[in-house]
């Protein structure tokens, strides 16, 4: 099968187009036809070594979590799912080798669920691992109705998500964003407000008590901002930093796969409470600049590779 690989940690030179062999198939997974997967910026980290302390790598190895296809064959005990059924899912497993850039991925059932039906393959790739952070951080933190809520990095590829969750549940959302993302996210229903000096202010003039919850998927200052925003008794969550959990006294979460979220997720795009923004769709041989797009950063919605 095609694929993408890389032998050694290092830039994006090292993912090479190749003839991969088919990947095993457990007896708790389906191979799945991969018809899209797309970067994230875990992806590119992964690629480069920032992550070997935490996760076992096989070289050669296929990059990508994200998966959106059709299921060719069932293992042996995989019975969720019958062969032609179109799926989507966060495929990681507990260590890095056959990812989502290939023609065919094992994936175990636990990390997939019924793709949405409203959705293309290549939307529907774009959203599980940014989807289910941005869910599974709101379910963490126990967002209500009614709650003001600062999202920062809004723009990003899981703050679009968490902004349209967060509206889906009745709570009032401020957003942090680069100024030509504003519209944007007011089409969103968020209230955007600039980066930089002077956050603490801008925030404070919309919710002059503090908010509730922040949410954080990127941000500078962290603490400092947080303490001077977060209304008393409220909480925190951080993707990135784990002074959420051991300074304020949050949670630092570190997104799983689940198909009872994944399933939620599916729920809320096709009532239409979810939109699915897709930045730009790249051919499996164009891997290697799919990942320099997301590396540059400033990325809004998701990037898509083809498969």
């Amino acid at each position: 099968m095609r694929a993408i690989t890389y032998d050694r940690y290092g830039g994006s030179d090292v993912l090479q187009l190749t003839d991969a062999p088919e990947p095993k198939l457990g007896p708790d997974s389906v191979l799945v036809r991969v018809r899209a997967a797309s970067v994230n910026p875990v992806d590119y980290k992964l690629r480069q070594g920032y992550l070997d302390q935490l996760l076992d790598i096989e070289f050669p190895a296929v990059p990508g979590w994200d998966v959106a296809g059709v299921v060719e064959r069932t293992g042996l005990d995989a019975t969720e799912y019958a062969v032609g059924d179109e799926v989507y899912g966060y495929a990681r497993r507990d260590w890095v080798h056959g990812g989502t850039f290939a023609e065919l991925v094992a994936a175990p059932v636990r990390t997939l669920a019924r793709k949405p039906a409203s959705l293309t393959f290549e939307e529907a790739a774009a959203v599980p691992l940014a989807g289910l952070t941005a869910y599974q951080s709101i379910e963490r933190v126990g967002v209500s109705a009614g709650q003001t809520v600062l999202v920062h990095a809004a723009a990003g590829g899981v703050g679009q998500f968490a902004v349209q969750i967060l509206r889906a549940r009745g709570a009032r959302v401020i957003g942090t964003a680069s100024a030509r993302n504003h519209d944007h996210l007011r089409g969103l229903g968020a209230e955007p407000v600039e980066y930089g000096d002077g956050l603490v202010d801008r925030v404070r003039a919309l919710a002059p008590q503090g908010v509730d919850v922040v949410l954080d998927y990127g941000s500078d200052d962290f603490v400092a901002t947080t303490r001077a925003v977060l209304a008393d008794g409220g909480t925190v969550a951080s993707i990135v930093d784990v002074a959420a959990r051991d300074e304020l006294g949050g949670h630092h979460v570190w997104v799983r796969p689940s198909t009872a979220d994944l399933d939620a997720l599916t729920g809320l795009i096709d009532s239409g409470a979810v939109e699915v923004d897709v930045a730009q769709v790249f051919d499996l041989a164009d891997a290697a600049a799919a990942h320099d797009l997301v590396a540059g950063g400033h990325v809004r919605g998701k990037v898509v590779v083809r498969v």
